[in-house]
């Protein structure tokens, strides 16, 4: 593999010196792959910095003086502000870096309602600095967000699938092979991978596809992944009922439990 001037090490080491001297900083940590043990060639960094509330943009003029300071900065994309008013995030692409080394920051509000910090879904955070207690980390409680949430998550999951199978099926009999494979995405698989990511990690159900090849079980990848793959009108015909069968099996499967509350991951 190629070989880059910056490293991983440089860059997180540029953020620190120039983040935790700023009064108004009280944290920076690093998630995504690192908190997994995943991390390789082509993981890129996950940082979130907390900040005072009225001084987020400060500390992402800050992030940015920090990485020209190491690399210099090729390409920066800043995101569309989180609704929920809680952090503000960019990424970038180091001029002397990996173009896989892309740099994720989110700015958090000190005074957010939530971090992402939960262990149970996003995996233990690996703290650089931490001066306000930020690293006391909150506890997710599963049990409680099924009692509340999942019996009805299941049941607008069963309707709008089965509601939304004939947009597929639609195309297929156009023989509009773009379109169909563009709903059957959408409509068919996306939500079979949340069914199966409830019955296996629910902790982690709107993950989509992110980490499965870790954590769903691997004969169900084995049987997944082909359903990705349709190589003509007639072989998604049979791929849409293949998933469309499975999709009922696991909510079948799932719903007992549901309704008794006592739903289990890997259960």
């Amino acid at each position: 593999m190629e070989q880059y001037a910056v490293t991983r090490e440089q860059v997180l080491a540029a953020l620190c010196a120039g983040l935790e001297p700023l009064p108004y900083t009280h944290a920076m940590w690093e998630g995504g792959a690192v908190s997994w043990g995943r991390l390789d060639a082509w993981s890129d960094i996950d940082v979130q910095v907390d900040a005072d509330d009225e001084r987020v943009e400060e500390a992402l003029a800050e992030v940015d003086r920090a990485l020209e300071s190491v690399s210099g900065i090729d390409l920066k994309f800043r995101m569309p502000d989180d609704p929920a008013g809680n952090y503000i995030q960019a990424f970038y692409r180091l001029r002397n870096a990996s173009p896989y080394l892309l740099v994720d920051v989110a700015v958090m509000r000190h005074g957010a309602t939530s971090k992402f910090l939960e262990p149970e879904i996003h995996g233990p955070p690996v703290f650089y600095f931490d001066k306000s207690g930020v690293s006391e980390l909150p506890h997710f409680d599963l049990a409680a967000w099924q009692a509340s949430h999942l019996g009805e998550w299941l049941a607008n999951m069963q309707i709008r699938f089965e509601i939304f199978q004939v947009m597929v099926l639609k195309e297929l009999n156009r023989a509009n092979l773009v379109e169909a494979v563009g709903y059957y995405h959408a409509y068919t698989l996306r939500p079979l991978v949340s069914v199966l990511n409830m019955r296996y990690r629910p902790a982690r159900h709107g993950f989509s596809t992110r980490y499965v090849y870790y954590e769903l079980p691997p004969e169900a990848m084995v049987r997944l992944e082909p359903l990705f793959l349709p190589a003509s009108l007639a072989d998604l015909r049979a791929k849409q009922a293949e998933a469309q069968e499975w999709f009922r099996q696991v909510a079948a499967e799932i719903a007992p439990a549901v309704a008794g509350g006592d739903f289990q991951s890997g259960s």
